[in-house]
Formats: structure tokens, C-alpha cells, sequence
């Protein structure tokens, strides 16, 4: 809608958040209905079959559906909520997109105007709320400023570095009509992005030639195909190493000779050392945050001099003091980066190629007893799996199996929540393959994230979109009954869930459904849920003894 009609006609708040999230580009929102947005709601009606809305079974599942959706776009995903529980529910997702650094709206029905301050039936006050969660959060007193608010709140979300913001709008401010005088924002426009400083890029390039041992980080949000396909020639062509920050595999192509693991929880000790080992570290995008960093553990005095590249200059340095910083998004200094003459390259081809045997060694499954064999289990999963195949993975140790063992990179994406939040896999799976149906989207959750959000698998059905769902059951809350068997030997309390028919309650909701105990059933029953044309659950039933990848539920009693 243009600006002369936004001045020329009559509106509701709720109208003119539709009209200015269709300008914006939005074409779908994620939600669980409440009576504190009806005006909205009703708004929507109008325009169903440009502005989709998805109705979801939990505002935790709803929140996390739009922050996986602006994971694969780049693009805030927009979450309607109610008022107090309502948004409760979704603060999960909140902090989710807060941490991760994806851009995010979360629109929240509000109590009416004249009942604020009372505390009314679920009144809270949301911009004090979410202030420490979210980017930015406000409320919107005034049904005028909608078009501005929301158009600043997408630009707020993507600019710098990114992250979710909250507006809470009144009930009778969404059905509030009234004469907009004022213009409506223009057409939206990318945020403005930091170049590199010529000067700064000379210097790395000095440092890059002087260096033996050198290491590439990448991490971070903001990637777009063109940036991962610009710092994918640059390390190409100066034959470096290459890792990626926690549930960031798929920022570079697993199967390149560049490419040397990930730094995450659990992650390979042979990587750690050689990050450790190396004389120059090249962060591109990432927090080092406290997964990646090894526990804020993984440069020290005396280690490999860090260039950090970010887009925001508070995080450059604030976890480890940086020889160079280097303001600027991923897409830009990726661009930059391949003008840049790093000399004879050949002298870091042995540092290369052992860091990379030590990441294929690593990535091999190793033989299990199990009756059901998870490695082996990911080892046909990756035979099968497309070349533009969605992985999404849920908070726990079962993850570990598909990061660890699945390749990701190239057109094949993994979406996790970096901050560990359980509940992800579901949701985030079914958002992905109402984005793109076309394609093959494998959705990874554990019995205790599955039992949080898993009902969305009913959204799915609902949606007719057809992700295939692999439910990780040992019967237990497998990461902390790790750290309990670890600290607090033979004393473990509250880590079992017990057994359900997790296939049953997936038929039960029209999905198709089949369970698995065996590790020869998995591919058949694999083939008949890809073919099956709806959602599907696989339901693995798993011996606790695999706690994790690298341990064993005895190893840790005896170590």
C-alpha cells in the first residue's frame, strides 16, 4: 500500500499492521490465536491469501517457527502472540533469536489502554519484560505510529548485528479506526551495512602473509548465498583451514578439502589443539560465545593472534582482546576478503591436510554393539540425503549424532538453537518445509525436546507439509544425566522420563508414524516416510548406554 493511501483511508491498528507488514515484504506469520489481538487477527482475514498465518499448537513452537524461518531467509520471522502466558510462551524463542542473532518480530496483544497499570486479567509489562531478552521492546501507545514502529522494528532487527524486537499494541489500540495522515515508510530498504576500512584489510593481509599456522573461524548470523560463496573462494584460493562456530556447520561446504570441523560443545580435541596451536586466528561473524570458545577457554596469552570481524563493534574484542578488529557483516568483508594477496599459500598445505584428515577421521562413525546404532544410523541417513537437504536439530546430547556425523555446508543447511534451548527441532522443522516444500527437511529432536513442542507435528499435518521427524528415545534427560553421572556418581535424580509410543502419538494427529529398534529397519522404514507424501515421525528407540558421541554411559561410571 502506498503512502497517499495510508493518508486517503480509514484503518484499524490491526489494518495497518497487515498493510505494513505486506509492504515489508512478509508473507507469512506464525501464532496461536488469543482475544487480545482479534482486531489483528480479523485484519488478517482480508488478506489470507497473500499474508498467510500458521496456526500453531504453543506459542513456544509458534516463536521458534518464526526465528527458524528468518534463519533460512535473512529476514525478521514475525511471531503474533497474546498478552501475558501468550507471550510468556514465546520468551523462549526470544532469547533464542537474541543469542543465535536472527532477526525477529514478536508482535503481543496488550491489555487495553485504559486497564494499564491495574494489573489487569494477564497484564505485564512487556517492554520492561523483554528488555534484557530482545534486541529492542516497546509498546505502542498511539495507533498512528503503527506504520513507523513496525517498519523501525524490522530494520532494528536486521541492522548491525541482529536480533528479535517485541511491540506490544493495546487491544483497543488494534481496533482503534482512524484517518492516517501521516506518510507510511517507504519501501523497505536493506539495512546499512559497515564496509571494510581499506586500511584494516591491508593490515590482515600483512598478517596473512607472515603467518605459518593460520585458522579461519566462521560463525555468526547474516550470511547470505553471496557470502558464503565469496569467503568459500577466498579460503579456496589462499588454501586455508577452515572451522565453524556452534551449530554453524553450514556456513562452509563439509565435503571441501578447506573445511576442518566444528567448535562446539563436544567438539574434537584435535581441533581444539590445532586452534590453540595456530598463530593467527581469523573470526569472521562469530560472538565466540561460550560453546565456541571452549568455555571462554580457547585463546590465551601466548596463542594465535585474533583478527575478529563482526558487524557490531561492542562484540569485536569482548570476549578475547583482538590484535585486528574489523567492523563489518559477513557479506561485506567476504567480498572484500577475495582481493586480498596472501602470498605463497603452498606453506600452509601440510597445516591444512592434517587439520582436515583429523576432521574425516573424526567424522566417521565408529562401529557400535547397540541394537540400534545411531552413528550407523547417520551414516545411511547421509547417503541419502540431497545435496539441498534442511537438517534441524533440538538441544541435547542425541544432536551430537547429526552434527557430528551428517555434512552440512554447501545448499544443505542445519538450523539449531546456539543457545541450547529444547524445543527447536519440531518447530523448526516444520517451518523450514513450509518454506520449501520442494525439498527434503530432516527434523532431529530428543524424547525431552520432543515432549516440549513436538505437538507441532500436528501443525504440520494441518499445514499438509510433510517433514520427516527422527525422535531420538533413550528414555531419559540425556545431557543432564551425563553431567549427573560425571559429578554426582550413582546419585542421579529427575533424568528419567520413561517410555511412551511416540509413533502412536504421531498417527494419532494424521501424521504417519513407524518405530525403530533395530538398526537394519531404519532405511526402509526411512524410504516409506519420505514416500508417504505427509509428516512423518521415526520414532528410534535408543539404549541409554549411548549418551553421547565420544562416551559411553559406563565409561563415565568408571573414569
Amino acid at each position: 500500500m502506498k503512502a497517499e493511501d495510508f493518508a486517503a483511508r480509514s484503518l484499524s491498528g490491526g489494518r495497518m499492521v497487515v498493510e505494513t507488514l505486506l509492504d515489508h515484504g512478509v508473507q507469512r506469520v506464525f501464532g496461536v490465536p488469543g482475544e487480545s489481538y482479534l482486531p489483528l487477527l480479523d485484519a488478517l482475514y482480508d488478506v489470507r491469501d497473500r499474508l498467510s498465518f500458521v496456526t500453531c499448537r504453543h506459542e513456544h513452537g509458534a516463536a521458534m517457527m518464526a526465528e527458524a524461518h528468518a534463519k533460512l531467509d535473512g529476514v525478521p520471522g514475525v511471531c503474533l502472540v497474546t498478552r501475558g502466558p501468550g507471550a510468556c510462551n514465546a520468551a523462549i524463542a526470544v532469547h533464542t533469536a537474541f543469542q543465535d542473532s536472527t532477526p525477529m518480530l514478536l508482535v503481543v496483544g496488550q491489555v487495553r489502554r485504559r486497564f494499564l497499570g491495574r494489573e489487569a486479567f494477564q497484564e505485564v509489562d512487556f517492554a520492561s519484560m523483554f528488555r534484557p531478552l530482545a534486541k529492542h521492546a516497546e509498546q505502542i501507545d498511539d495507533a498512528k505510529a503503527i506504520p513507523v514502529a513496525i517498519a523501525r522494528a524490522l530494520k532494528v532487527a536486521c541492522g548491525g548485528r541482529p536480533g528479535p524486537v517485541v511491540l506490544a499494541l493495546p487491544e483497543d489500540l488494534l481496533a482503534e479506526t482512524i484517518a492516517v495522515r501521516a506518510a507510511a515508510p517507504a519501501a523497505p530498504a536493506a539495512p546499512a551495512q559497515a564496509s571494510c576500512d581499506p586500511a584494516l584489510l591491508r593490515r590482515l593481509q600483512q598478517m596473512l602473509q607472515g603467518a605459518q599456522r593460520p585458522m579461519v573461524l566462521l560463525g555468526g548470523s547474516g550470511w547470505t548465498e553471496a557470502a558464503r560463496s565469496d569467503i568459500a573462494a577466498f579460503v579456496i584460493a589462499a588454501g586455508l583451514p577452515v572451522c565453524c562456530g556452534f551449530r554453524r556447520n553450514d556456513l562452509f561446504d563439509n565435503g571441501t578439502p578447506n573445511y576442518v570441523g566444528e567448535l562446539g560443545i563436544a567438539a574434537d580435541p584435535a581441533l581444539v589443539a590445532r586452534v590453540r596451536g595456530a598463530d593467527l586466528l581469523l573470526v569472521v561473524g562469530s560472538r565466540l560465545g561460550e560453546a565456541t570458545s571452549q568455555g571462554y577457554a580457547l585463546l590465551s596469552p601466548g596463542g594465535p593472534a585474533l583478527v575478529h570481524v563482526h558487524p557490531d563493534r561492542r562484540e569485536t574484542g569482548r570476549v578475547f582482546p583482538a590484535a585486528l578488529a574489523i567492523e563489518a557483516a559477513p557479506a561485506a568483508f567476504a567480498r572484500a576478503a577475495r582481493t586480498l594477496d596472501v602470498g605463497d599459500a603452498t606453506r600452509w598445505r601440510d597445516w591444512t591436510a592434517a587439520a582436515r584428515a583429523d576432521y574425516v577421521s573424526d567424522s566417521a562413525p565408529p562401529p557400535g554393539t547397540a541394537l540400534l546404532d545411531i552413528g550407523a544410523v547417520m551414516a545411511e541417513l547421509q547417503q541419502v540425503l540431497p545435496a539441498d537437504a534442511i537438517v534441524t536439530v533440538d538441544a541435547g546430547n542425541f544432536s551430537g549424532w547429526p552434527q557430528r556425523f551428517l555434512r552440512h555446508g554447501g545448499r544443505r543447511r542445519l538450523l539449531g538453537a546456539a543457545n541450547g534451548a529444547m524445543g527447536y527441532g519440531v518447530p523448526a522443522a516444520v517451518a523450514a518445509k513450509l518454506r520449501f516444500p520442494e525439498r527434503l527437511v530432516i527434523g532431529c529432536a530428543g524424547d525431552g525436546g520432543f515432549g516440549m513442542t513436538g505437538q507441532e507435528l500436528a501443525t504440520a499435518v494441518q499445514c499438509r507439509a510433510a517433514p520427516i521427524i527422527l525422535a531420538f528415545d533413550n528414555g531419559i534427560y540425556g545431557t543432564i544425566r551425563m553431567h549427573q553421572e560425571r559429578r554426582y556418581p550413582e546419585r542421579t535424580l529427575g533424568t528419567t522420563l520413561g517410555r511412551a509410543d511416540l509413533a502412536a502419538v504421531a498417527r494419532g494427529w494424521g501424521a504417519h508414524g513407524e518405530s525403530i529398534e533395530r538398526t537394519e529397519d531404519f532405511a526402509p522404514a526411512f524410504n516409506r516416510a519420505a514416500a508417504c507424501g505427509r509428516a512423518a515421525l521415526l520414532h528410534l528407540v535408543l539404549d541409554p548406554e549411548q549418551i553421547s558421541t565420544r562416551h559411553t554411559l559406563s565409561s563415565l561410571r568408571t573414569s
